[in-house]
């Protein structure tokens, strides 16, 4: 049940409304954006939501019980501060979204529809649909921890507590070919063995992509050649001589963490634990 101020209300009851909806997104890097569908900018709460052509909503979908509310935004990629650059590195994966129903005629006048996240996010030529959650999604994540062989820790996050600002655990370097957008050819880290990034994080401390973060898909070595390759295409075209940061991998297992890290005192898996090979074994009787 939504409650409305008594002369939001009024305005409502009055039969002649000048109503708008306002749009906003709140960035996991603390960036927060704001749109609407008026003809012209509408601000309150500190805000400025900008007025985007074309920029529409589905019908708002409610469900029985626990199920997801959803609803899908479109627009176009018309705004400077919606850029289809930012939608291809994620920057909006996961985004806080709250959506208002507002008189553009005095924004005092307002209610908070809904509130959730942004989900997947569809693009075709300039334009873009994003799929709006309720905070019902959030039930459907699982919580807690789970009892498997492999670790559940970030590496280097305060459960692991790895130190990887330390020179055993990274390197720099700058790209000596650009072979594509995600993958090239290095200098400055071949004192590393090969497949030690793999999983890691590069970091671009120059060029079209600094400041962008992409985790590392693989790491070889072979003879003087050492070869990078990103999960995904970097924002701008790598250059030679472009510089980087990058930070050793992990693949969760007791073995790399003993061997590689000295670190099995904070290995948070459980690298005893029976697997489906015990449970269908068949008992035997002994001799």
């Amino acid at each position: 049940m939504k409650i409305l101020s008594p002369e939001f209300s009024a305005h409502i009851a009055s039969g002649a409304t000048t109503l708008c909806w306002c749009w906003r997104i709140e960035r996991r890097d603390g960036t927060v954006l704001g749109f609407t569908d008026h003809d012209n900018s509408v601000t309150f709460e500190g805000t400025t939501y900008e007025a985007a052509a074309g920029f529409t909503a589905s019908d708002i979908t409610d469900g029985l019980g626990l199920s997801v509310d959803n609803l899908e935004v479109t627009g176009a990629l018309s705004s400077a501060t919606l850029t289809d650059d930012d939608l291809a590195a994620g920057r909006y994966d996961e985004a806080r979204i709250a959506i208002y129903r507002v008189n553009w005629a005095d924004a005092s006048q307002r209610v908070l529809m809904r509130s959730g996240s942004i989900g997947e996010v569809r693009r075709t030529g300039a334009s873009f649909t994003a799929e709006l959650r309720g905070l019902a999604h959030y039930l459907q994540q699982p919580t807690g921890r789970l009892l498997q062989r492999t670790c559940d820790a970030d590496l280097g996050d305060r459960r692991c507590g790895v130190d990887l600002s330390s020179s055993a655990f990274r390197g720099e370097g700058t790209i000596v070919t650009a072979i594509s957008a995600r993958r090239f050819k290095v200098a400055g880290i071949d004192t590393f063995e090969s497949r030690f990034f793999s999983r890691g994080l590069f970091a671009f401390t120059s060029g079209a992509s600094a400041g962008l973060k992409i985790e590392v898909k693989s790491h070889t070595k072979l003879r003087a050649a050492v070869e990078i390759e990103l999960w995904r295409d970097a924002e701008g075209a790598p250059a030679i001589g472009d510089a980087f940061i990058v930070t050793a991998g992990c693949d969760k297992r007791f073995e790399t963490c003993k061997a590689r890290f000295a670190n099995t005192v904070n290995f948070r898996g459980f690298p005893s634990i029976p697997g489906n090979q015990f449970l269908t074994q068949i008992g035997r009787a002994s001799r």
